[in-house]
């Protein structure tokens, strides 16, 4: 899939979650007021914050989609993780405050039923937003995006808390009030949890962590079969947005021509990068086969 062409698609799917959410929180908000539920209201708040998080990914996939330049001779990719790990400090703030004023509404005995088109607009909710989660992460998996894959978790998110919301909302009323609050205090729990899964992945991305051992493998084993190469020393991977940098180390004859080495190594790199359309970059050293040598790093 071509560079440019990821990039559209990723913005029309963030675009799409973005109006999605916009009608969402207008909704949810004017129900749970009107309607007299907080657990139907917690959801309209939360979906506010999501308006806010999808609007950061549409800046950050402007961003990443920029190419290399002398200042970031890696890419821009890395701003789809930063923004995934703002989308994430958005939903746990989002989760502690639901969580805190569910808490305050039952401690306070404040609740009243609910009325019916507060019931309508959570239901409405789990069926928009669980159809959001499979038309985004259907592509978010197919790009590879941390950006995108954020944001499917968070439509995912709002149709399980959602279910909650509903169960809550509609037991309350049928008559009993105190469900509502509780769901909404349920729905902060399923919140928080999101917020720190996405959190800890977004951070592992940023910290250069090691990829799906079945890229590497897949990687290795197409490399090894190539004319030339003796065999795949060492491969290590990380993340850049929607890509991921390669780094290769070949054991090759030790009595190759330079030139006739480096052919090999385009050859490698231009069949790796026709096989997988998710590698950006891939570097490549090579050993002589058959000799010792120390690998040097510092890290």
């Amino acid at each position: 899939m071509q560079r440019e062409f990821r990039f559209t698609v990723a913005n029309r799917i963030v675009r799409i979650g973005f109006l999605a959410n916009a009608a969402l929180m207008v909704f949810k908000l004017l129900a749970g007021h009107f309607g007299r539920s907080a657990a139907v209201f917690a959801d309209g708040i939360e979906s506010a914050c999501d308006f806010i998080a999808i609007f950061s990914t549409m800046v950050a996939l402007n961003i990443g989609k920029k190419p290399y330049d002398s200042d970031h001779p890696y890419g821009h990719g890395k701003a789809e993780s930063i923004s995934a790990i703002l989308v994430s400090l958005v939903i746990i703030a989002t989760g502690i405050g639901v969580e805190f004023q569910s808490i305050k509404t039952i401690t306070g005995a404040t609740y009243q039923p609910p009325k019916l088109i507060a019931v309508a607009v959570a239901i409405m909710t789990v069926i928009s937003k669980e159809w959001l989660y499979r038309y985004t992460v259907a592509t978010a998996n197919t790009l590879q995006s941390p950006a995108l894959q954020a944001i499917a978790k968070d439509h995912r998110k709002d149709a399980v808390t959602s279910i909650a919301t509903v169960i809550g909302v509609s037991s309350a009323f049928l008559g009993c009030a105190l469900m509502d609050p509780i769901a909404a205090a349920i729905t902060g729990l399923f919140i928080l949890h999101i917020g720190i899964q996405t959190f800890v992945s977004a951070s592992q991305e940023l910290m250069d962590a090691k990829p799906s051992p079945d890229l590497l493998n897949e990687i290795t084993l197409m490399v090894e079969e190539m004319d030339g190469v003796e065999h795949v020393h060492e491969i290590r991977a990380r993340r850049s947005g929607q890509f991921f940098i390669v780094d290769l180390k070949l054991d090759m004859d030790p009595d190759m021509t330079v030139k006739r080495s480096h052919d090999i190594a385009c050859h490698v790199k231009q069949g790796i990068f026709e096989k997988f359309h998710n590698v950006g970059d891939v570097m490549i050293h090579i050993n002589p086969h058959g000799e010792e040598h120390e690998d040097l790093i510092r890290l």
